[in-house]
């Protein structure tokens, strides 16, 4: 399952609440991203700079990578392999990807999470990465992709959380 929407939406937030929730559910798998970003509190992922995420690329290391705002994203080959082995692997992705994935991975399903374009800039705003740029430049380029759920996340994480969670337990149930 792939997780998109634009930054801010509480994308991480709302998965991690989904996580605890099912922590006990031995097929589900989230995926930790590699990126060529240093470590955050706010985002969990590897860390590697360009030329490893280069070489990583060329050795075949990643089922999905794509750029975006001047960073390398990659999600590790071995979720691929977890899915076609029965786990649902959930992943934070890039809109642009949704496409590639449905034609290379099996049983790929997206949700949405988004928040009004003026919470979306409060968001950007207070977390002030630097790789966010303008967050009025940043929600311009907003680009849809086909989803199977929108989340619209502006009410309490738990709140956004609750939806996300009755997607991840229906997918569950259908494997």
């Amino acid at each position: 399952m792939l997780l998109v929407g634009p930054s801010g939406a509480g994308k991480d937030t709302l998965l991690r609440l989904a996580r605890e929730a099912l922590a006990d559910e031995p097929r589900l798998r989230v995926a930790r991203r590699v990126v060529t970003r240093p470590d955050s509190a706010a985002e969990a992922h590897d860390t590697v700079d360009e030329a490893g995420f280069l070489a990583a690329l060329a050795d075949g290391a990643f089922c999905l990578h794509w750029q975006a705002h001047g960073l390398r994203y990659g999600i590790p080959a071995r979720y691929a392999d977890a899915a076609r082995n029965g786990a649902l692997v959930v992943a934070n992705v890039s809109r642009g990807v949704v496409a590639a994935a449905r034609a290379a991975l099996p049983g790929v399903t997206a949700v949405e999470v988004t928040a009004p374009p003026a919470l979306l800039a409060a968001r950007l705003a207070q977390r002030a990465r630097a790789e966010d740029g303008d967050p009025a430049a940043r929600l311009a380029r907003m680009a849809n992709a086909e989803v199977e759920l929108r989340i619209l996340n502006d009410s309490t994480a738990e709140a956004g959380a609750a939806l996300l969670l009755a997607h991840l337990r229906t997918r569950l149930a259908e494997s």
